[in-house]
């Protein structure tokens, strides 16, 4: 036998205020049918998961540099969406002046979580560390390298270039890449190149420039392409869109992702898959969102002081992101390519590629956010 209303609303109470809630037993009194009706649709809608989820998060650490840059842009919507929220997550975000330092921290225990290029990977599984990445944010570095307007008002030619004084945000990071295989399509000589760390907070990029530190900068959006704007910088190389980034690497790129290490992502699984979930969401909703929603959603301290100049940085980039979270076969080939002829010292081979990525978790969330 069914219970009456009375009854069904006393256990949802104890279902929702008991425990962590309240733990004494809650009395309603008795009340109407159409009070009832209303209270019942609340209950329906929360959940004792949603109430548990709420009351107590799962906490995990995410590493990053440069967090107000559009390259991390579906990472941050995920959050100020709410789809990690939704997910049972709470992100603590530590931010770190390079990709390198963000790495560093993944190694030490310090984060569980690196949002950062996907080279990484390859470079970490090439010393022996098992890290692997499970959902991809970018298909394109989305970095530019500037050439200052001074140095550009007195250069006749690319050789003018030589003992160039180049600012990255670290060695070893994505910047420094990016530069490197600029410099060498370029035919610069890479031994007369000086390499000046400048971090990657708005700030030191700024003041390097003005400071006269650097000749040029290899950055994100949207500094360089507010440095551009102002006349500040002359771009020579960019990968901010699907087609730059085809003619400066010959083909498709894997670029910003999340990743960690290997056993992480197998005692954690859940959690990856909730993290992998959040950006998903995040991708497909970027894929049809407005200017306005946007702005809507990014804080305002991200846009530099000037909403049209982010918007024209995110109109260069946004056929850049990632359009499920999965890592392509043809991009992990030119990826892998592209970090062969950069680096010649170590032992990786085609063996360890297999190890870098999973997309397990993102077909998983694609299946999931399509439903």
């Amino acid at each position: 036998m069914f219970p009456d209303a009375q009854t069904l609303l006393c256990l949802y109470s104890e279902t929702i205020f008991n425990g962590k809630f309240v733990r004494d037993r809650v009395v309603l009194h008795r009340v109407r049918r159409r009070e009832f009706s209303a209270m019942a649709a609340v209950s329906l809608m929360m959940t004792p998961w949603t109430a548990s989820a709420d009351a107590n998060p799962q906490r995990v650490s995410i590493a990053l540099a440069a967090k107000s840059s559009l390259y991390h842009l579906p990472l941050i919507l995920a959050d100020q969406l709410g789809f990690f929220k939704n997910e049972g997550l709470q992100i603590d975000w530590l931010e770190c002046e390079s990709g390198l330092q963000a790495v560093q921290m993944a190694i030490s225990g310090q984060a569980d979580i690196v949002s950062g290029a996907f080279e990484h990977t390859i470079d970490l599984q090439a010393r022996g560390l098992s890290f692997r990445a499970f959902v991809l944010q970018g298909r394109a570095h989305q970095i530019s390298v500037g050439l200052t307007t001074r140095k550009a008002a007195s250069m006749k030619s690319v050789a003018d270039l030589n003992a160039l004084k180049l600012g990255v945000s670290s060695l070893g990071s994505a910047t420094h890449w990016v530069a490197q295989h600029w410099i060498k399509q370029a035919g610069l000589q890479a031994e007369n190149i000086q390499w000046v760390e400048i971090g990657a907070s708005t700030g030191n990029v700024l003041e390097s420039l003005k400071s006269g530190n650097v000749d040029a900068l290899c950055h994100t959006d949207p500094i360089l392409h507010y440095l551009e704007q102002k006349n500040e910088v002359r771009v020579m190389a960019d990968t901010r869109t699907l087609s730059s980034s085809l003619r400066l690497f010959g083909g498709p790129m894997l670029s910003a992702c999340l990743f960690g290490k290997t056993e992480f992502l197998q005692k954690q699984a859940g959690t990856t898959q909730k993290l992998s979930t959040g950006v998903v969401r995040a991708l497909k909703w970027l894929k049809t969102a407005g200017p306005t929603d946007i702005l809507k959603t990014v804080p305002s301290y991200y846009w530099m002081g000037d909403r049209a100049l982010y918007l024209g940085a995110l109109e260069k980039v946004r056929d850049s992101y990632s359009l499920d979270g999965l890592f392509a076969n043809n991009a992990l080939q030119t990826t892998w390519r592209a970090r062969a002829a950069r680096v010649t010292t170590d032992k990786a081979n085609w063996t360890i590629l297999g190890r870098t990525y999973t997309n397990e978790f993102a077909l998983a969330a694609k299946r999931k956010v399509v439903a």
